[in-house]
């Protein structure tokens, strides 16, 4: 009997390679001679470098880069044995790099830039980046500029990587982009389909958590568009409606625009294809996955779910283990998880249950008693 794990990290807890390993022990301790894959998984968003790097023999690198309100912060990225580069872009320009009260109109996407011209710099060509949790709203003027692409005013100024920067743009040139971006490929994790401009645009949606006053998104949407309007007729194509340019406060406009060879996709896709769990998948029998909390919201594309419809599509029977598991989680099963189980094994404090040690314990215990109901007879050959 072959049984792929593929779980995503239980936050402030497991790590999804820890998750993972504590369920194999549990799978082995109720039927010994199983064959058990581990995979490590993550969404594209927080937890992602980690994942990967744990579960591809990668390894982690550091650099020195410019935080979103202009202060240097040690950014963290991974690359993997074939010298994809795996990035957040939170490490660089995340919301939770700024203290105190964010600043939409000083905040900037700079170190993003400088994050991926490092990894270039090293050899990579190939790169897996997560936009999510950004604490920029400026388009992707900051790492545009970092890549080497000058932005001048009217008097032939080149203008500073903010947004108070955007209306003003009425030149570009891109003189000092390094010719290596050619030879590079991105695939974006993005999550979310929302243009750059308009009501369903990224000032109006999300700029309110980066400190976008409900008075300023008239004007600022307006200063987008303008910026947009500058950087499609210095390009010759339309960039701003693209599902997803929206993304990160305008990151995705920014990459479709500076980089040639651009995907952006749903970020557990990415993931999924990276660690190629298909192939796993095709001769397996069980496929367990999981994550802390299986509820509703679980149901609408998140990583469980995403690889339940792999395991299916493979003919494999889904199993998910929880940290807990909600009333409304019901709606997985109709999304191609078989069946759930919560890990908790009794009643405990949230410290208590979020302790790593514990933690491992309920998953290898829980994987355990689960495995003991499977008719290993009807599985193998």
């Amino acid at each position: 009997m072959k049984v792929v794990v593929a779980i995503d990290s239980f936050k402030g807890s497991m790590t999804s390679m820890q998750a993972g390993m504590a369920c194999k022990e549990g799978i082995l301790a109720a039927i010994p001679k199983a064959d058990v894959v581990v995979r490590s998984l993550a969404d594209g968003g927080e937890g992602t470098v980690t994942a990967l790097v744990e579960g591809m023999n990668g390894t982690y690198e550091h650099v020195d880069v410019t935080g979103p309100m202009g202060q240097k912060v040690h950014a963290t990225y991974g690359v993997l044995e074939d010298d994809t580069a795996v990035m957040e872009m939170a490490e660089a320009s995340g919301i939770t790099l700024v203290e105190g009260k964010p600043d939409p109109w000083k905040a900037t996407s700079l170190g993003v830039g400088e994050m991926i011209l490092d990894a270039v710099h090293k050899g990579c060509r190939n790169f897996i980046i997560g936009i999510g949790g950004s604490a920029t709203t400026e388009g992707g003027i900051g790492m545009l500029m970092a890549l080497g692409y000058e932005f001048y005013d009217e008097d032939d100024n080149i203008l500073p990587p903010v947004f108070g920067s955007l209306a003003r743009v009425r030149k570009i040139k891109a003189d000092k982009v390094p010719s290596e971006l050619k030879q590079c490929h991105f695939k974006i994790a993005c999550d979310v389909t929302n243009p750059l401009c308009t009501e369903q645009g990224c000032v109006y949606i999300f700029g309110k958590q980066k400190g976008v006053q409900e008075h300023e998104k008239a004007q600022m949407d307006k200063m987008m568009r303008q910026y947009a309007d500058c950087v499609e007729e210095y390009a010759g194509k339309r960039f701003s409606e693209t599902p997803g340019a929206g993304a990160a406060g305008g990151l995705g406009f920014a990459f479709l625009f500076g980089l040639e060879n651009v995907e952006l996709k749903s970020g557990i896709d990415i993931v999924l294809n990276a660690i190629q769990l298909d192939k796993e998948l095709k001769n397996a029998d069980i496929v367990v996955t999981g994550e802390g909390r299986l509820d509703g919201q679980s149901a609408m594309g998140k990583v469980p779910v995403g690889v339940a419809k792999a395991g299916r599509k493979n003919g494999c029977k889904v199993i998910a283990l929880a940290g807990s598991v909600t009333d409304d989680a019901v709606a997985c099963n109709k999304e191609g998880i078989d069946a759930f189980f919560p890990i908790i094994r009794g009643a405990t404090t949230l410290n208590e249950a979020m302790d790593i040690k514990n933690a491992q314990k309920n998953m290898k215990n829980t994987a355990e008693q689960v495995f003991r109901l499977i008719d290993i007879s009807s599985l193998m050959e």
